[in-house]
């Protein structure tokens, strides 16, 4: 009976063992296909070779069986340029995984240059699914103001005054700036680049969308109290940057705003910045839960 006893002792330290060697993860999130994340406007990966853009988010997502891959384009630049330098990428990670295809999560013009070259750079083959989170897919009412409030003569200034910040501070290659800006504008999305970038058949295209509640939002993003009211004035609720119409693509699969005792989830939030720290919402755990999706619908 003792010796009986001892082996399963010896067994069930064997297996917690292993758990804990393993993270003591479940993998929800080894999808068929590898993740491809696309970050947006402004950044890159690693901003300042110190910031990691998607924060936490990778490593839950890998201690759940995901493999993930993240992709790195200039911050400032046109929405074609962007597609043709990720495109690059894309190819290079579907030869290194030997994948047949490749899920595609993209936040804010990551969205957009990721469609583009979907859609228009013979890449729509490779995907399996497109994931949308607070995408600007109708544009934003804070391009339009900013270009309409710079007078036409100065905008080449200003674009070239931004350039040379992107290229010698966050060392972007060539960027275009004030073209990033024009291709964001509404009447551009709406009247020339959707019409032009459809979405391809066999892609499940999906999106979410987030919103600030209210003006009181906290101190570490300050300047989306500037921006907010503008998109709220044009374009009704919002994340600071983009609307929840506009982020609406594909399968639209809702708002997220946090707990209801907090001002909302911003832009940045939704991708785990500044700190990670949003009250009732954890984009950490909002990504793997999307990613165990992806795998449960056999991507």
């Amino acid at each position: 009976m003792k010796k009986s006893i001892a082996v399963v002792a010896i067994v069930v330290m064997a297996v917690c063992a292993t758990a804990a060697f393993a993270g003591g993860s479940t993998p929800t999130c080894n999808t068929k296909y590898p993740i491809v994340l696309a970050h947006g406007m402004g950044a890159s990966a690693q901003i300042l070779g110190i910031i990691d853009y998607w924060n936490d988010i990778p490593g839950a997502l890998r201690d759940k069986g995901a493999k993930v891959y993240i992709t790195s384009v200039n911050g400032m630049d046109s929405t074609a340029n962007k597609a043709a330098s990720w495109k690059s990428q894309f190819l290079n990670i579907k030869a290194v995984t030997g994948a047949a295809k490749l899920n595609v999560i993209g936040h804010s013009h990551g969205t957009i240059y990721t469609r583009y070259a979907i859609s228009n750079l013979g890449l729509s083959s490779y995907v399996a699914s497109h994931t949308s989170i607070a995408g600007p897919h109708r544009g934003s009412a804070v391009a339009d103001v900013v270009l309409g409030v710079i007078p036409n003569p100065c905008q080449a200034l200003v674009g070239a005054t931004l350039d040379f910040v992107y290229a010698f501070v966050f060392g972007d290659k060539n960027p275009s700036s004030l073209q990033n800006g024009k291709d964001l504008v509404r009447s551009y999305m709406i009247n020339t680049f959707n019409p032009n970038t459809p979405n391809k058949s066999g892609i499940y295209y999906q999106s979410w969308a987030g919103k600030i509640k209210t003006m009181a939002i906290d101190a570490r993003n300050w300047y989306f109290l500037i921006t907010w009211p503008i998109l709220k004035y044009y374009e009704g609720d919002n994340d600071g940057l983009v609307s929840v119409t506009s982020a609406k693509w594909g399968t639209f699969r809702g708002v997220i705003e946090g707990a209801w005792y907090s001002a909302g989830v911003d832009h940045l939030n939704m991708v785990d910045q500044p700190f990670g720290i949003t009250p009732g919402f954890d984009a950490p755990e909002q990504f793997v839960s999307l990613v165990s999706e992806l795998k449960s619908k056999g991507y």
